[in-house]
């Protein structure tokens, strides 16, 4: 699978690229942005993927979070995919911000006319590590991720859905009880249908109750003022409960006067790379 380079930027002695690929999961064209660091350079490191928000392309998370000097600082490599397919010309794929275009979810859509092309779960899983893998430097056995609001619900699914497969995982804000939101309701109905069992099997406070062992440790950061949390789309008293039923660690730290938006992410990127750096440097 060719891979195009589309920038390369040095950044903390290491280099922040983008490439562009074929991609046999989504059926398009595909970016994704990935930190080498200098460690790169002289030996396999660890890889962290990072899953972005609503809207969001490959762009946000590396132009924004301020992240490298962490992820230098502990080796890592970092990869941060796009949020969807792009130009499938699909009816109505561009018509609003929460849905198609921008809003894969991180699911494999089962539904017309979706199934063809949104199968971000999959690729997330699958083809987008074994691309990397093939192409870059990286210990494929350590591998973590985290992720923002509509990602850091898939973070969380890609965890919980594949015990063992993940180092480590940490959200920001993340979409934690997607059946019962609006936004989860309008996404899983347009890309699974109307059985809502399958629904369940990509949301995180269902599939933390039948999470097979505690070994995951979990890191989430929500902001206090965060509009998203008020107006009940996040749930993270949901999972929560759950997790706490299911006695499996979460660490979930309510950040007072911090809302939805990069600002907060930048804030705390440090924490989740050292949390993720735990784990895959042990």
């Amino acid at each position: 699978m060719a891979l195009k380079q589309i920038s390369s930027n040095k950044c903390f002695e290491g280099f922040q690229k983008v490439f562009e690929h074929d991609s046999t999961e989504l059926k398009c064209r595909m970016r994704f942005g990935i930190y080498l660091p200098a460690k790169a350079e002289t030996g396999k490191c660890p890889v962290l993927y990072w899953l972005s928000g609503l809207t969001c392309t490959e762009q946000n998370f590396i132009t924004k979070s301020g992240f490298h000097q962490a992820a230098a600082e502990h080796g890592l490599i970092v990869v941060a995919p796009d949020t969807s397919p792009r130009g499938c010309n699909i009816e109505g794929e561009d018509e609003s911000w929460d849905f198609g275009t921008g809003a894969g979810f991180y699911v494999d859509a089962t539904e017309e006319p979706w199934k063809t092309n949104y199968r971000m779960y999959s690729y997330m899983k699958d083809e987008l590590p074994k691309l990397i893998n093939a192409n870059f430097p990286t210990d494929p056995e350590r591998i973590s991720v985290f992720g923002h609001s509509m990602g850091g619900h898939g973070a969380l699914i890609l965890a919980l859905k594949n015990p063992g497969k993940y180092k480590s995982v940490s959200a920001f804000a993340p979409i934690c009880n997607p059946v019962q939101c609006p936004w989860g309701k309008k996404a899983f109905g347009g890309y699974l249908g109307s059985d809502i069992t399958k629904w369940e099997a990509y949301d995180a406070t269902h599939l933390v109750k039948s999470y097979p062992d505690s070994h995951l440790d979990i890191l989430i950061d929500q902001g206090k003022d965060d509009q998203f949390l008020s107006a009940g789309q996040l749930l993270p008293d949901n999972f929560i409960a759950a997790c706490t039923e299911r006695k499996i660690p979460v660490v979930f730290r309510l950040q007072q006067g911090y809302d939805h938006s990069y600002f907060f992410i930048a804030t705390f990127v440090t924490d989740h790379i050292r949390h993720h750096a735990k784990f895959l440097n042990a």
